[in-house]
C-alpha cells in the first residue's frame, strides 16, 4: 500500500513537472525563423518608400514602416561578388580571389554537349577544394539546428554544383544552377537538390530572353509566348511558399535569390498599377511590373506568416545585390552604354559620371546617386537594406550604421547561437538589430568594381580608385550626397592613411580590387579540357 502511495506521488509529481516545463517552454521564445529576400539590381530608387513617383512597394514599405531601415548599407557592384560576400562572409578585393565561374555550363546541357553529371566533374575537378575551415551561411544556420532553403538564382554562380549547395549548408534548392540561364525567364529546366526538373511547356533553350534595346521587334519576341508556358518566379514562391508550411514548427533559414527585377525585362502580364501611365514607355512599363510582381511577392511571403502565426518569430530580411541597372533602353530616352543624353557622349564615370537626370532615367533608381551597378560610386554600391523582426526590431525606426554584405554571416551566426570560429571580415550587427545597445562599427569597409577599389570609412568619407586613369577621388558623403567634390587635394593627411588601407585590404596590389571579366571569371570548360589533356 505503502509502495502504491508513493508511486502515485510520483506520477502525480513528474506530471506536474511536466506540465510546468512545457509551460516555461512556451515562455522561453524559441530560435527565430529567418527569411533572407535578396532582390537582384534592384536600386533603393525603386522603392516608394524611398521616394519612387512611377510605382508603389506597399508590401516592402510595409516592412520598412514595421522593422528598421538601414540608410547607410552596402552590396558590391556586381552579381556574382556580392553574393559570394554575402555567403563568405568575406570582402571581395582578397588575393586570390573568389573563384567566379563562367555562366555558360548548364546551357551546354540543353544542347546535349555535356550531361549534368559531367558538368558536376568539371565544376568540382577544376575549381580549388574548399577548406574544411571554410564557413558558409547556409551552414552556420544548418549546424545551430536549423532546417535551410534556398530557392532562385542559385550561389555566387556563375555556374556552380550540387557539391558547392550542399557544401555551403543547404538542405534543399530549387533554381537555376548558373546566371547566364537566369537571364530568362522561362526555363525548360531547372535544378532541385542535385537533380535536374524539366519544366512543362517551356521550350527555349535561351529561356526567353531578349534584348534590352526596345524595337518593334524586341517587343514581338518578348510577347511571343511561344514555349513560354511557365514563369520561373511563379515557381520559386511556390517552393518559398511550400518551405515554410513545411517547416513551420522547426526552427528555418530561408534564402531567396530572386531573379527580380533583373534584365532583360520579361513579365506574364503589365500590372495594373502601371497600365495606363502615360508617363512610362511599354517597356518602362514592364520593368516596373517585375518590381510591383517582387513586391507583390513579398506580401505573399508576410501574410503566410502570418497565416501560420510565424510573423512573431521570424526575422524577415530584405536587401539587393549590388545597385541599378537599367534594362529598358530606347532610342532617345535612356541608352547602354550610358550615355548623356544632352551631349550624347558616354559617361566615363570620372570627369563625366552618370546621373538619372543627365542619362534620362526616369525612375532615378539610383535614388540621385552618382554611378550604377558595377561602379564603385555610391549607385553601383548602395542598396535597401529592412530587417523586421516584430518585438524585436523597434517598428518604424532609421539606422545609418555602416553595413554591408559581408556582414550577414556574423549576424545570422549571433542571430542562430552557432559557436564555432570562422574567419570573417564583417561584424555583426545583431545589437542594431535589436536595439539593445550601440552594435560594433567597421573603422571602414572595401569593395572591387570595374573602376577600381573602394574604401568607405563609418566617418563618412570616402576613397574611390578609379583604376584605369591612376585618379583616387576624396569624397566626404555625409555633405556630397552626388560625390561632385573630390577633396583629395585638400586632406593629403587623410588620402595617404586612407591609401595604405585600401592597399592593405587588396593585400598589397590595388589590381585585386578591380574587377575585370576576362580575368576574374573562370573558363572551367578550357581548364578541364587542359587539365583532360595533361
Amino acid at each position: 500500500m505503502i509502495n502504491e502511495t508513493i508511486a502515485r506521488f510520483l506520477c502525480f509529481t513528474l506530471i506536474c513537472l511536466s506540465v510546468l516545463g512545457c509551460k516555461n517552454g512556451d515562455q522561453t521564445p524559441s530560435k527565430p525563423n529567418i527569411i533572407l529576400i535578396y532582390a537582384d539590381d534592384l536600386g533603393k530608387g525603386m522603392l516608394s518608400h524611398e521616394g519612387q513617383q512611377h510605382l508603389s512597394t506597399p508590401n516592402i514599405d510595409r516592412l520598412a514602416a514595421e522593422g528598421m531601415k538601414f540608410t547607410n548599407a552596402s552590396g558590391s557592384m556586381l552579381c556574382a561578388p556580392a553574393r559570394a560576400s554575402l555567403i563568405t562572409g568575406l570582402h571581395d578585393c582578397h588575393d586570390p580571389a573568389f573563384p567566379i565561374t563562367d555562366g555558360t555550363l548548364y546551357q551546354r546541357v540543353g544542347d546535349s554537349t555535356y550531361s549534368v553529371k559531367e558538368i558536376e566533374q568539371m565544376i568540382n575537378t577544376t575549381l580549388a577544394p574548399i577548406p574544411d575551415s571554410q564557413v558558409f551561411l547556409g551552414q552556420v544556420a544548418q549546424e545551430a539546428g536549423y532546417v535551410t532553403g534556398q530557392f532562385g538564382k542559385l550561389e555566387w554562380g556563375f555556374s556552380v554544383s550540387d557539391h558547392q549547395m550542399q557544401r555551403h549548408g543547404w538542405d534543399q534548392y530549387f533554381g537555376y544552377l548558373d546566371h547566364n540561364r537566369a537571364h530568362g525567364f522561362y526555363p525548360p529546366y531547372l535544378f532541385e537538390n542535385g537533380q535536374l526538373v524539366n519544366i512543362p511547356g517551356n521550350t527555349r533553350a535561351d529561356c526567353g530572353k531578349t534584348i534590352e534595346l526596345e524595337t518593334q521587334k524586341a517587343y514581338d519576341d518578348r510577347w511571343d509566348m511561344t514555349g513560354k508556358a511557365v514563369y520561373s518566379q511563379d515557381l520559386f514562391m511556390d517552393k518559398v511558399l511550400g518551405f515554410i508550411r513545411s517547416n513551420k514548427d522547426q526552427p528555418f533559414f530561408l534564402y531567396f535569390p530572386t531573379q527580380l527585377p533583373h534584365g532583360p525585362v520579361a513579365v506574364p502580364s503589365v500590372h495594373p498599377e502601371v497600365a495606363a501611365s502615360t508617363e512610362l514607355t511599354q517597356i518602362e512599363k514592364e520593368y516596373a511590373s517585375m518590381v510591383k510582381m517582387l513586391d507583390d511577392n513579398v506580401g505573399q511571403i508576410l501574410e503566410e506568416l502570418d497565416r501560420l502565426q510565424l510573423a512573431e518569430n521570424t526575422m524577415v530580411i530584405f536587401t539587393s545585390d549590388n545597385g541599378h541597372e537599367i534594362y529598358y533602353t530606347k532610342e532617345g530616352r535612356v541608352l547602354k552604354p550610358y550615355t548623356n543624353m544632352q551631349t550624347g557622349e558616354r559617361f566615363d564615370n570620372l570627369d563625366d559620371k552618370y546621373y538619372s537626370e543627365l542619362a534620362g532615367d526616369i525612375f532615378n533608381g539610383n535614388n540621385g546617386r552618382a554611378g550604377m551597378k558595377r561602379s564603385n560610386l555610391q549607385g553601383g554600391l548602395e542598396v535597401p537594406l529592412i530587417v523586421r523582426w516584430p518585438g524585436h526590431t523597434p517598428a518604424g525606426s532609421t539606422s545609418d550604421l555602416l553595413v554591408t554584405n559581408y556582414d550577414w554571416l556574423p549576424t545570422v551566426a549571433e542571430v542562430t547561437g552557432f559557436q564555432k570560429e570562422f574567419d570573417t571580415d564583417g561584424i555583426s550587427f545583431m545589437q542594431e538589430v535589436t536595439d539593445k545597445e550601440q552594435a560594433n562599427t567597421h573603422e571602414f569597409i572595401v569593395h572591387s568594381s570595374f573602376e577600381g577599389p573602394t574604401l568607405i570609412a563609418a566617418d563618412g568619407w570616402k576613397l574611390r580608385y578609379f583604376i584605369r586613369k591612376d585618379t583616387f577621388e576624396l569624397f566626404y558623403l555625409p555633405d556630397d550626397y552626388k560625390e561632385t567634390n573630390d577633396l583629395s587635394a585638400n586632406n593629403p593627411e587623410r588620402l595617404e592613411k586612407m591609401k595604405k588601407q585600401l592597399l592593405a585590404a587588396c593585400h598589397g596590389d590595388y589590381t585585386n580590387g578591380w574587377y575585370k571579366p576576362a580575368v576574374n571569371q573562370l573558363n572551367v570548360e578550357a581548364m578541364w579540357k587542359n587539365k583532360q589533356g595533361n
